[in-house]
């Protein structure tokens, strides 16, 4: 595997650098970038699988080097390197973007590398996702990425999300439905920030405005497509009131 490093923090690179090194002595660090335009033209000359990238540097945002190729160029994957606000990390949530939180340590690096191994889209498009999401004046919503193309998902149309093992199936009105590559953890952090969402279940988060009614026998809810699914007794009081 090959790496190319963008951050105008000349210890965040070595730092960074350094845990690569120690815990992945294969990967190949072809270049260290203090600016986006350095970056560009390393990503250019060393064609790597992958890009840790600052967010924010001075004259441009991270978010920008996408900009400096052709679609078919993009054959590359990102990580962000960023020191964002809670508002911002949600973003990077929705767009299921992968993203390490300063100061790195090696517990994130080694997340991100093993999730870039799984990897079996490009994300070229969730870049675009990510963009809308950081966009205080646009509506939020979830990128879902699949082998052929990514789908948005405003969090309006949710009814209920179920897990599947490392996967999360989101139930959507009109009948739709759409897999997830994340666990419910990750998608109950994910959207943490919309108040009607709540986890009801180990198996479920529920769209509290979806809720017909309860069964207080059966310890389920009733919701608007007709769906029951489980609720935990010691979640009722914070789903329900």
């Amino acid at each position: 595997m090959k790496v190319i490093i963008i951050d105008d923090e000349k210890k965040a690179r070595q730092l960074l650098e350094i845990i690569i090194h120690e815990n992945y002595p294969d990967i190949k660090i072809c270049e260290l970038c203090e600016d986006l335009a350095s970056g560009v033209r390393a990503i250019k000359k060393h064609r790597p699988n992958l890009v840790f990238l600052d967010i924010e540097m001075p004259g441009h945002s991270g978010l920008e080097l996408i900009d400096f190729f052709n679609e078919d160029e993009v054959d590359f994957s990102l990580v962000f390197v960023t020191a964002y606000n809670e508002y911002a990390i949600q973003a990077f949530r929705l767009s299921a973007i992968d993203y390490i939180l300063k100061p790195i340590n090696t517990t994130a690096l080694q997340e991100a590398i093993e999730k870039y191994k799984k990897q079996e889209f490009k994300q070229l498009k969730l870049i675009e996702a990510l963009k809308q999401n950081l966009n205080a004046e646009s509506e939020r919503k979830i990128a879902i990425p699949s082998r052929e193309n990514v789908n948005y998902i405003s969090p309006n149309d949710i009814i209920y999300i179920k897990a599947d093992g490392a996967y999360s199936v989101f139930y959507l009105s009109k009948g739709q439905k759409h897999m997830l590559s994340r666990n419910l953890k990750y998608v109950e952090d994910m959207l943490s920030t919309f108040s009607n969402f709540k986890r009801c279940h180990k198996s479920y988060i529920v769209n509290t405005k979806e809720i017909q009614s309860y069964n207080r026998s059966k310890s389920t809810l009733l919701l608007t497509d007709d769906s029951e699914i489980s609720i935990s007794d010691e979640r009722i009081s914070e789903v329900l009131i």
